[in-house]
């Protein structure tokens, strides 16, 4: 007679696991469950993340020929909040201002370079919105705004640009898809 002989205890071991695993799931929302934690999971690891590195934010300044005249400009016209007012013995001499999370810093010019220097030359801030350029165009236009050209797709973007009063060009833009 032919003696049986038994297979050692961790080859058992692991063809009893494939069996486990082929197995169908006994409860019908046990994947549904399974799939919900590891989606929180997933979010809490998200939320432990480290804040992402290098620039997250510009805020440029422009020195203003008439800084009482180009703030109302900016909040009157483009419709920026005045965030902070720098003041000088009295007199104001700049504020920031921000329309969502763009900033602009504004200050008066000390004429310390000349009276005739031309502001703004060689320089143009782009700013991207998730608001209808259409419609944010027709607003500037409503209180008192003048645009550079209406607005056009160009280069993936819906785009118009203005000049503020000392020459500084500002492109309002938003992505295409």
């Amino acid at each position: 007679m032919a003696k049986k002989m038994k297979r050692p205890a961790k080859a058992r071991a692991k063809s009893s696991m494939k069996k486990k695993a082929s197995r169908p799931a006994k409860r019908a929302g046990a994947t549904k469950a399974a799939a919900s934690r590891a989606k929180t999971a997933k979010k809490a690891v998200k939320a432990s993340a480290p804040r992402a590195k290098g620039p997250q934010d510009v805020s440029p300044s422009f020195t203003a020929n008439d800084v009482v005249a180009s703030i109302n400009w900016y909040r009157d016209v483009l419709g920026f909040t005045l965030k902070e007012k720098w003041e000088n013995e009295g007199a104001l001499i700049g504020g920031s201002l921000a329309l969502g999370k763009a900033t602009i810093n504004l200050s008066q010019d000390d004429w310390k370079l000349g009276r005739d220097r031309k502001k703004g030359q060689g320089l143009r801030l782009f700013i991207t919105t998730a608001d209808d350029i259409d419609t944010y165009a027709k607003a500037i236009t409503s209180r008192g705004g003048t645009l550079d050209g209406e607005p056009k797709d160009d280069w993936g973007f819906r785009a118009f640009s203005v000049t503020d009063p000392d020459g500084f060009k500002i492109t309002f833009m938003k992505p295409l898809k």
